[in-house]
């Protein structure tokens, strides 16, 4: 009886060995994640627009900008001088990170508005939906390229019509071995995240 057990436990062991293994090196060794995050972000393009709405990242971290804000916030200031944008709107709790970046780096208080109230992107959605209706023109949304598939989604199912401006994030970590597996953690989350919208109906 026990060495069935124990032989069973064994089986169980080396399946779950085996497939962490396999996953290990598809992640590491191979473009699959790669692949993934092109899926969720779509074409990697700059448009033009009148409006940028920026969703913020994790909380700032120490005082310091988050990751993923760094990143959004240095494509929004990429945007701003060739995008011909004319507001821009900074939707997310996730601290004071992105609005201090893009105006130590010249662009002035007045043109942007900061929601802080957001902590979900639906929330994002939501209010924005609630604060752009007097803004004229083409709106343009800037998130992290795996967060694009649901944000865009949310904000459309919000009323808000939307052109994809999708930061290389996750594509970032992929340019090297040794940040594969985090993006493929970050992946993973967002793909849950996903389900879960569309159970809620918010995408």
């Amino acid at each position: 009886m026990r060495m069935r057990i124990l032989r069973r436990f064994c089986r169980v062991l080396y399946g779950f060995l085996a497939a962490t293994g396999l996953i290990t090196v598809l992640v590491v060794c191979t473009p699959v994640v790669s692949w993934w995050a092109h899926t969720y972000s779509g074409p990697i393009d700059q448009p033009k627009g009148d409006v940028l709405i920026i969703l913020s990242a994790a909380s700032d971290d120490q005082g310091m900008i988050s990751y993923s804000s760094y990143w959004r916030a240095r494509a929004a200031l990429d945007a701003w001088h060739t995008g011909g944008f004319k507001t821009i709107v900074i939707s997310g709790g996730g601290g004071p990170g992105i609005f201090d970046f893009l105006t130590a780096y010249g662009i002035q208080p007045g043109v942007i508005l900061v929601d802080p109230r957001p902590f979900s992107t639906r929330e994002n959605a939501v209010d924005t939906a609630q604060l752009i209706p007097g803004m004229p023109g083409r709106r343009v949304l800037l998130t992290s390229d795996f967060h694009m598939y649901r944000a865009i989604r949310a904000f459309r199912k919000a009323g808000i019509a939307v052109t994809p401006l999708a930061v290389p994030d996750v594509l970032h970590s992929t340019e090297h071995w040794n940040g594969r597996f985090r993006a493929f953690e970050t992946m993973l989350v967002e793909s849950v995240k996903i389900l879960y919208y569309r159970f809620r109906g918010w995408i």
